[in-house]
C-alpha cells in the first residue's frame, strides 16, 4: 500500500448502522501499511463499532480455485457459500512476509506482490510466498515478519497477539484446529517461539504460559492417523511426561518434565490457577455443543495428525469420501459447535480462531478428493458459526472473518498456464472440476477475505490496491490491525 501520508479531513458519514468517524479512522489506517507499522500518533478514541465476539476462520491453503472446486463438487455450481453473498464484505488479501529466509550471512526479503506479474508470468506466484508461521503471526499481530516465526518479530521483539488482546479486555479466547494443537496456525495465535518447528517447547508454551480458555486440535500420541491405538510421536502435546499428566485429568495445575515444572495460568482473572480438563473422544466433543462446560477445556481427538486428511488412502483414491470418514473423530464443525459453546459462557465476550488447516497439507499432496473434503468441513463449520450468531447472538455483536493464510498448490484450471492462473471448470455436482496443481507448496496469490458483522465496511475501507481480476485488496497484516483499532487498542 502507498504509505505516503494524506493529513486531509474528510466528511462524516454513516456506513450502514455504524457511525464512523473517517476523520479519526482515516489517520488510524495510516498506520495499516504493508510492512505492518503502528500508528505513529495517538488520536482521540474513534466512534467504532466494537465487536463483543469474534470467530476468526482460517483456511490454510485456500485459494480462490480452493472455494470453488468445492462449490462445483457439492452444488454444481459457484457462489454457493453464505460467506459469498452481496451482505458480506469480500476483498482480497495479501499473504507475502517481510522476510523470505534469514541466514547468519544473509537476509533475503521479500519484493511483495506484483498485481501484473501475478497474472502474466506463471511462474511468479511461485515466488516470495509465506510459510504458515509468518503468514498466521502476519494475522494474529498485525506484523510482517520472517518465515518460520511464531509470534516473534524481525528484531527478535515478541509480538502482541489478538488473544492476548482478548485477555485483557476480559474476553474469553481459544484455538480450534483440524492439525495438530502446536502447528503453525494455532501456535501464532496463542505462542511465541523463533522457530514453528519447535512442536515441544510451542506446545508447553501453549498449555503453561497462556492465558487460553480452550484448545481443539488432534495431536493425539495414543493414536494413528486412522484412529487406531498406536504409540505415535508425543511432541506436539508437550511430551510424554506432559501428556500422561494430562491424560490423568485429575484437576492438577502443576507438572513436571525430567527437572522442568510448570504451572497452569489463571485463565479467567480471579487469582486463582485454573487447570485444564481434557477430553478425547467424539461424543464429549459433541456433548460440549450445549448446556454448561468445563471453564477450560483442552480437546485432543483420538488421532494422530489431522481429524480426516491423513487416514489411509486407497491406491486409485479420487473422488472425495471414497474412503469412509473415521466415525470416532469429531468433525471441525463439530468441534466449532463446542468451541463456541463454551467460550460464550462469558459475559464479556470471546475471541476464537478456528482453522481449517488440513486444506494445506491435502493441497500439498496435490490430492483433489481430499482438498475437497477439507474445505466442505470448513464451509460447514462457517455455517455452523453463522446458525450460532442468528440464534445465540446477533450480526450486531458477532464478527466473523474468513480468510487464508496462504495458497498452497498453485490450483488453476485447466488452460493455465497459457491463461495465467485459469480458474477450475465446472464438470457438474459430484463429479470432479477440470482443475490441476501446477506446484507442490504455497504460492504468492491473493486469498479471499470474507467478513460480516460489526465493522465489516472498515475492511473494505482498508483494501486500498487494486489487482486487475480480484479487484480491491488488503495486506493480511491490516486484518488484525482494524481489529485492534476496533478494540481501542492503536499500539501493539
Amino acid at each position: 500500500m502507498n504509505n505516503k501520508m494524506f493529513l486531509t479531513s474528510y466528511k462524516m458519514h454513516t456506513i450502514q448502522k455504524n457511525r464512523i468517524s473517517l476523520t479519526v479512522f482515516g489517520m488510524l489506517l495510516l498506520g495499516l501499511i504493508s510492512c505492518g507499522q503502528a500508528p505513529a500518533f495517538k488520536a482521540e478514541q474513534a466512534n467504532l463499532p466494537a465487536p463483543k465476539n469474534i470467530i476468526f476462520f482460517i483456511g490454510d491453503g485456500m485459494g480462490y480455485n480452493h472455494v470453488l472446486a468445492a462449490n462445483y463438487f457439492e452444488y454444481g455450481h459457484e457462489k454457493a457459500q453464505p460467506y459469498e453473498q452481496d451482505d458480506w464484505t469480500r476483498v482480497a488479501s495479501a499473504t507475502y512476509p517481510a522476510v523470505i529466509k534469514q541466514g547468519e550471512d544473509e537476509t533475503l526479503f521479500s519484493n511483495g506482490y506484483s498485481p501484473r506479474l501475478a497474472w502474466s508470468d506463471p511462474s511468479y506466484n511461485t515466488t516470495d510466498y509465506t510459510d504458515s508461521g509468518a503468514g498466521g503471526t502476519a494475522l494474529s499481530t498485525g506484523r510482517k515478519t520472517y518465515n518460520g516465526s511464531i509470534g516473534i518479530g524481525l528484531d527478535g521483539d515478541t509480538l502482541t497477539l489478538l488473544s492476548e488482546v482478548a485477555k485483557t479486555l476480559g474476553k474469553s479466547a481459544g484455538v480450534v484446529s483440524s492439525v495438530h494443537m502446536s502447528h503453525a496456525t494455532p501456535a501464532s495465535f496463542s505462542t511465541h517461539n523463533h522457530y514453528r518447528g519447535n512442536y515441544e517447547e510451542i506446545a508447553r508454551y501453549m498449555l503453561f504460559n497462556t492465558r487460553l480458555d480452550l484448545i481443539l486440535a488432534p495431536g493425539n500420541p495414543d493414536f494413528s492417523d486412522d484412529a487406531k491405538a498406536s504409540e505415535n510421536n508425543d511432541r506436539y502435546v508437550g511430551g510424554r511426561e506432559i501428556w500422561q499428566q494430562l491424560s490423568a485429568n485429575d484437576g492438577r495445575i502443576e507438572f513436571n518434565a525430567g527437572p522442568q515444572s510448570f504451572r497452569v495460568k489463571d485463565s479467567n482473572g480471579d487469582g486463582q490457577p485454573d487447570p485444564w480438563t481434557l477430553i478425547q473422544t467424539r461424543e464429549d466433543f459433541v456433548k460440549l455443543a450445549s448446556g454448561a462446560g468445563p471453564a477450560r477445556v483442552l480437546g485432543i481427538p483420538q488421532v494422530n495428525s489431522t481429524l480426516q486428511q491423513g487416514r489411509s488412502k486407497g491406491d486409485n483414491e479420487t473422488l472425495p469420501y471414497s474412503r469412509p470418514l473415521l466415525e470416532n473423530i469429531p468433525s471441525l464443525t463439530e468441534m466449532t459447535r463446542a468451541a463456541l459453546n463454551v467460550l460464550s459462557q462469558n459475559d464479556k465476550g470471546f475471541f476464537v480462531m478456528i482453522e481449517g488447516g488440513a486444506i494445506d497439507w491435502a493441497s500439498h499432496d496435490n490430492h483433489m478428493g481430499r482438498l475437497i473434503e477439507e474445505q466442505i468441513d470448513l464451509n460447514n463449520s462457517i455455517k455452523a458459526a453463522i446458525d450460532w450468531v442468528e440464534t445465540n447472538s446477533s450480526w450486531e455483536e458477532t464478527l466473523i472473518i474468513i480468510t487464508a493464510d496462504h495458497e498452497t498448490g498453485y490450483l488453476t484450471g485447466p488452460a493455465h498456464p497459457e491463461q495465467v492462473n485459469a480458474p477450475v471448470v465446472n464438470n457438474g455436482k459430484g463429479r470432479l472440476p477440470q482443475a490441476k496443481f501446477n506446484f507442490g507448496n504455497h504460492t504468492n496469490t491473493l486469498v479471499p477475505l470474507y467478513v460480516k458483522g460489526p465493522g465489516q465496511e472498515l475492511f473494505r475501507l482498508a483494501a486500498g490496491e487494486k489487482d486487475p481480476v480480484r479487484g480491491p485488496y488488503l495486506q493480511n497484516v491490516q486484518i488484525p490491525q482494524t481489529i485492534f483499532l476496533m478494540w481501542g487498542k492503536t499500539e501493539y
